[in-house]
Parts: structure tokens; C-alpha cells; sequence
């Protein structure tokens, strides 16, 4: 399978280095890192070791591949979805946080399938990237029977099943999930629950264990509360439950956006604990969990800007 890879930071590089091993795969994404794997390979250390060879590309356009697997920052994903409809791609993946997959389909249509990742991954120099963490993939359809992909009522999509199964050859863990709807929430409120409090705290997930950090649990709660006034079934415990689960198999992990703040790059908060302020505050939800949590990292946002 011809694989594009998206977005070829930390987990855009773990996920299609590891893919490499077994498919033809294009990373795309920014130097030095990009001159760095095209001159010398990727290296992949850490949970999983490796070298692999992939092309890799600052230029996302004009791109042909069996799959593109979207790992980009959620406020990239518009222009991902613009570079890449110039392009023949059969089939589009996102693993991004928060729910971007429908700015995906404004330019790619019904080509795009939800996905989550639990894999572990930080980019410690140029051409290496570290696997902290061997987590799980899971792809599905945005709703159920998207376009007569389905099988059945219990059955992931075909399309699903292909993608998994491409991503088993080469080594992931990876799962077709026909309950992604209802999975995409859940993946949010792990997001809203670990990603800003590790990052305003300056800690490891592990930190948010033994017991359950009563903040992640607020903001996963919240999380849920909103998904089912959205017609997603999504109970508040089985949110905290996925938090706690995800948080202990991640424990040694620096979350995405910690790694962003200690780096002074812009977060994802305006995607994942904004996102779910915005769409309770649509459905007479309240967040106020969600809402302080938001408001504190864009306070440092704008203080971090200021000192550029």
C-alpha cells in the first residue's frame, strides 16, 4: 500500500517509520527533521527499534497514495486538507486531535475515516524519533454506513478493515472499530483530560494517577455530558475510566501539548478543551472545567507570545 503520512512530527513519524517497514511510505513535514530522514534515514528508538528509509517531503501537494494518515496539529488541518486534495489519495486517516475530521471532508469528502492513536512518541533531534509508548490504532467510519462501506450491523467498514490490516503487516497494533463515533468523544475527553492539565501542571501522565487527578476527571466528565447531548452515548465514568487507562499505559509520557508549552509552540487547547466549551455552549452545556482550562493556556499563549 502507498502511504502518505501527514504531519510527520512526533507520532506522524513514529506511525509511518513504523509503517515503512513493510509499505512504501512519504512522510511529510518540516525541516530540519524532513533534510535529516531524506539524507540519512528515520530512527526509531525507545518501546521499538529501527531504521527505515521513507521519502520524505516539506511539500504537500500534488501527492498520489493509497492512504494518507493526517497527523498534524488540529489547526493545521484545513491547509493538510487543501495540499492533499490536490493530490490522488484513495483514502484519508486522521489521527489528530480533536473532532477535525469534518474539516477534512469539506475538501476530501467522503474519502476521510476517524482514527485514534495511544502510541507514545517524542522527537528528541532531527531524523529520530522515540517510541515512549506501544499504545493502539483504531480507524472507523465518521457515522455508521457511510456510503454502503459496511458490512453489517456489528461490522467495521471494509475500507476500515484494509487500513488495519495494513497497519498489522507492518508491526502496529491496530484495530477496525465500527463504533468510531462514539469513539472520537471518548478520544476527546482523554484529550480534555490529560493533555491541558499535564501541561499547565508540568508533568508527566502518570502524575494524573492514584487516584485520578480530580481535574481530568471534571473535564473528561464534562466531555461526556456534552457528547450526549450530541446523540453520542458516552457515560461520564467511561470517560474517566478511558482517561485513567490511557493516562497508565502513556505513564511515562510527556503529553503532546506539555511538549508543545515546553517547547513555546502554540497548543491544541482551542481544538480539544475548546472545542468542547463551543459545542456546549451550542447545546446549553456547561464546561466550566473545560472553559478554565482553555483560558489558562491560551493566558500563557499570549504571554508566550509576548516574549518572542
Amino acid at each position: 500500500m502507498e502511504i502518505v503520512v501527514f504531519g510527520a512530527g512526533a507520532l506522524g513519524s513514529l506511525v509511518g517509520g513504523l509503517l515503512a517497514r513493510e509499505h512504501p511510505v512519504t512522510l511529510v513535514g518540516r525541516d530540519p527533521h524532513v533534510t535529516a530522514v531524506r539524507e540519512d534515514g528515520l530512527r526509531v528508538t525507545g518501546a521499538v527499534e529501527t531504521t527505515v528509509h521513507p521519502q520524505a517531503t516539506t511539500d504537500g501537494t500534488g501527492l498520489d497514495a493509497d492512504l494518507a494518515v493526517v497527523t498534524v496539529k488540529a489547526g493545521d488541518t484545513a491547509t493538510a486538507a487543501e495540499q492533499l486534495a490536490t493530490g490522488d489519495v484513495e483514502l484519508v486517516w486522521s489521527l489528530t486531535n480533536g473532532l477535525v475530521e469534518e474539516r477534512l471532508c469539506e475538501s476530501l469528502g467522503d474519502r476521510v475515516l476517524a482514527g485514534t492513536a495511544t502510541y507514545g512518541a517524542e522527537l528528541p533531534e532531527p531524523g529520530v524519533v522515540c517510541c515512549t509508548g506501544v499504545g493502539e490504532l483504531r480507524v472507523g467510519e465518521l457515522a455508521w454506513g457511510v456510503n454502503n462501506h459496511t458490512d453489517g450491523d456489528s461490522e467495521p467498514s471494509r475500507r476500515a478493515q484494509r487500513t488495519a490490516a495494513a497497519c498489522r503487516v507492518a508491526g502496529l497494533r491496530a484495530t477496525a472499530d465500527p463504533e468510531m463515533a462514539t469513539r472520537r468523544w471518548r478520544k476527546l475527553a482523554v484529550n480534555a483530560g490529560i493533555n491541558a492539565v499535564t501541561a499547565l501542571a508540568r508533568v508527566k501522565n502518570t502524575a494524573l494517577l492514584e487516584p485520578i487527578s480530580p481535574v481530568a476527571a471534571r473535564a473528561a466528565r464534562e466531555t461526556a455530558r456534552v457528547a450526549r447531548a450530541s446523540d453520542t452515548d458516552l457515560a461520564g465514568e467511561a470517560a474517566v475510566e478511558a482517561v485513567e487507562t490511557v493516562a497508565a499505559a502513556t505513564a511515562d509520557n510527556q503529553s503532546s501539548m506539555l511538549q508543545d508549552v515546553r517547547a513555546g509552540r502554540p497548543t491544541e487547547v482551542d481544538a480539544i478543551n475548546g472545542a468542547v466549551v463551543r459545542r456546549g455552549e451550542a447545546l446549553g452545556v456547561e464546561t466550566p472545567t473545560n472553559r478554565t482550562l482553555t483560558e489558562l493556556l491560551r493566558l500563557w499563549a499570549a504571554a508566550n507570545a509576548n516574549t518572542d
